[in-house]
């Protein structure tokens, strides 16, 4: 994630709603582009993205979830997406966007996505 952690501002903070809130209001110089996490900490805010190639994704979908689903084939990273325009919660892995209905549901598949991440620690 290096590469694209070098596209923004790096910074070393806890995750914390406010401090997510701030860096993505309107007139916030970091909200435009994506946050990266790594672990339990924010990492950096304006990276820039990889965009997907390929050719069926839904015409509704914008930039955002092209480079959310461009990350998610190009790496190992889960990603959350929210439309700009909706507010609607996209969560990306392997390339699959998929429609988040609800903070439980989106909690369930980021604790999938962190058991995951666990086991491949332990089988090296």
């Amino acid at each position: 994630m290096d590469e694209f952690m070098d596209t923004g501002d790096r910074f070393d903070a806890e995750i914390n709603r406010r401090l997510i809130m701030n860096i993505f209001f309107k007139n916030s110089p970091l909200h435009d582009g994506a946050m990266i996490i790594v672990g339990n900490r924010i990492a950096a805010a304006r990276c820039q993205l990889p965009m997907t190639n390929r050719t069926d994704i839904p015409a509704h979908y914008g930039m955002r979830h092209r480079a959310a689903i461009g990350l998610s084939e190009d790496t190992d990273a889960d990603v959350i997406v929210v439309s700009e325009e909706s507010g609607g919660v996209r969560f990306v892995r392997n390339g699959e966007a998929r429609e988040v209905e609800t903070i439980q549901e989106l909690r369930e598949l980021l604790g999938s996505a962190l058991s995951t991440e666990k086991d491949k620690d332990k089988e090296e």
